[in-house]
């Protein structure tokens, strides 16, 4: 059975998009619909501003009972230090009886854009400690998670002796990795080098209980599944324990032009930047209710288990209307 995710704007607060409230109400009526397992939000900091992720998250726990409720991906992950984080996050899983789910991330590069270096700077980090961050951060905070009198000494990190307290519910925690190596956000669109892809999708075969990526094809998935799975089972693991996502957005209108052009409009603002129009059309599934489902269906035979939905439109209920009316009904 498909799986998808409502992804809420917490960005769109900022901009004008959606104000608290809406966010609520979107979360409730995503739930009761049944169309959604899982609600998500985005993490940034100074780079690109928005309703704090653990924050929120906490919030949409009470406004909602069965959901997961997940933040993909975590761009701070290698900024928070992995203690702190450890207990905030088994708190929330405590809170919501369960429903965290953590897909992290590097974060933008400093030639991302100056908020992006300023935040890299504020929070002591060099550029080129992400990866490092990030690896080392997962492998402490499936130690804080689950044993006691936990010690470490890495890196970035030492300390000896810590216990987490409250116990997150779920053991094991789900801790995803969030990665895009197909080249659409490198500089002027190239390529990323072969062995950067290599890389990237050796950390998720290693380090992760699932994978989720974005503006990729679904034949593009496939192939660059095909190959974390091959890695999986050379680092020993059981590929068939690691799930996959797809991070992505959706603008439903007679007119897919329209539909692109306004789904443009949102992006470039949320991110303050100025896509391509190859770049929005990778991220975005748009067009007419029969377009929408033809292609979302194409990625689920690609092998995906789960895709998430923000809504490209400042029109934000009203496209979460037409999607559960018009197009879920299609996939269950």
């Amino acid at each position: 059975m498909a799986s998808f995710g409502l992804t809420l704007a917490n960005r769109g607060v900022i901009i004008g998009a959606v104000t608290v409230p809406e966010l609520f109400e979107m979360a409730r009526r995503g739930e009761d619909s049944g169309a959604f397992d899982a609600v998500w939000v985005g993490d940034s900091l100074l780079a690109k501003p928005r309703l704090e992720s653990i924050t929120l998250l906490s919030a949409l726990a009470v406004v909602t009972k069965r959901v997961r409720l997940a933040v993909g991906c975590m761009a701070t992950f290698p900024q928070r230090h992995p203690a702190l984080l450890a207990q905030q996050w088994a708190s929330l899983d405590v809170i919501s009886a369960g429903r965290a789910w953590l897909a992290v991330c590097l974060g933008g590069p400093n030639e991302q854009s100056p908020a992006q270096a300023l935040e890299h700077r504020v929070m002591g980090i060099k550029d080129t400690e992400r990866v490092g961050r990030l690896e080392e951060g997962i492998t402490i905070l499936r130690k804080l998670f689950h044993e006691e009198n936990a010690s470490h000494k890495g890196r970035f990190y030492e300390f000896e002796g810590v216990t987490i307290q409250p116990r997150p519910v779920q053991n094991p925690v789900p801790i995803w990795i969030a990665s895009n190596p197909t080249g659409l956000t490198w500089k002027d669109g190239a390529s990323a080098p072969s062995p950067a892809v290599e890389r990237g999708l050796r950390r998720v075969a290693k380090f992760a209980d699932g994978w989720m990526t974005n503006k990729v094809t679904p034949e593009e998935f496939k192939s660059q599944w095909t190959r974390i799975l091959e890695m999986a089972k050379e680092e020993g693991r059981d590929p068939s324990k690691i799930g996959s996502s797809l991070y992505h957005n959706i603008n439903i209108k007679e007119d897919r032009q329209v539909a692109l052009n306004e789904s443009k409009a949102f992006l470039d603002k949320y991110y303050t930047s100025n896509f391509s129009m190859k770049f929005v059309e990778g991220f975005t599934t748009a067009g007419t209710p029969k377009q929408c489902i033809e292609e979302l269906k194409a990625y689920f035979d690609a092998g995906i288990d789960h895709i998430t939905l923000r809504m490209t439109s400042w029109d934000q209920t009203g496209q979460t209307k037409r999607f559960l009316e018009e197009v879920a009904p299609a996939f269950h």
